[in-house]
């Protein structure tokens, strides 16, 4: 199905881009993408998603809008305080573009419901904010065959990698899960939640950005994705250094063991 006349304005920018182009933006029209939370990371997210022409958006966010999100949360407003973060995200969504269908998803995704979400998805972006639900969502991808780009934030810190976990490498080799990243998450109460130790609202703005970028790069597929290779940024001295990781034999999902 062609661009409508209003669509072909609207991502002109897009459309003359030769690694994008008319079939890129039509990829991007048909395309499902679940987001996780609807915070610092979603936020910023989300919107540039929703400018892009991704057909549909599912938003998956359990939490009401407060004043101390707005630092950093800017796909909410002041009067939003106290609605639904989904309700909230949508109506600016639409505002936005009102091409783009939102599906709400009020809940918060666990090991029970993860797997049949991201399965009814194209790709998955997470920017939740625990390692509860960054494992719960990393298996529930490999297990529904769906690729996840995944973004972490931390005071003045973030990294941001992409997991396609149910396919092999170019080498024959199976890509890495997020437990070869990380084996274990770290112990309750080593890392300080958000409330407590602060976070740079810009950071944030910043790699929900670039998660939006990576999304739309693995629908669309130009460019070298962050499969196996984990973006890793210093704010402080705005640095940002790439490490590479690999596959990891010993891992509950797709190692040795798993495969016998």
């Amino acid at each position: 199905m062609s661009l409508a006349g209003d669509e072909l304005e609207r991502y002109a920018r897009h459309v003359v881009l030769r690694e994008v182009g008319g079939p890129g933006q039509q990829k991007l029209r048909a395309a499902r993408v679940l987001a996780i939370g609807a915070g610092g990371l979603g936020a910023p997210m989300i919107q540039y998603l929703a400018a892009a022409g991704v057909g549909t958006i599912g938003i998956v966010d359990d939490d009401v809008v407060s004043l101390s999100n707005l630092q950093r949360q800017v796909i909410h407003g002041t009067p939003d305080i106290g609605r639904p973060k989904v309700e909230s995200a949508a109506e600016a969504v639409a505002r936005l573009n009102p091409h783009v269908k939102v599906e709400q998803h009020r809940l918060r995704l666990d090991g029970r419901n993860a797997e049949a979400l991201a399965a009814a998805y194209d790709v998955v972006a997470d920017g939740s904010d625990n390692f509860e639900t960054r494992y719960a969502v990393a298996d529930a991808c490999f297990r529904a065959k769906r690729p996840l780009v995944t973004g972490a934030l931390g005071p003045f810190d973030a990294s941001l990698t992409t997991i396609r976990a149910h396919e092999n490498g170019p080498d024959g080799a199976p890509n890495p899960t997020y437990r070869c990243l990380f084996p274990e998450p770290p112990p309750p109460g080593s890392i300080p939640a958000c409330a407590e130790a602060g976070v740079l609202g810009a950071l944030a703005g910043m790699v929900g950005s670039m998660m939006a970028l990576e999304t739309l790069r693995e629908i669309v597929g130009f460019g070298e994705g962050l499969v196996g290779r984990l973006l890793m940024i210093d704010a402080r001295s705005m640095r940002f250094e790439t490490v590479r990781y690999g596959w990891d034999p010993e891992n509950p999902l797709s190692g040795v063991a798993a495969r016998r």
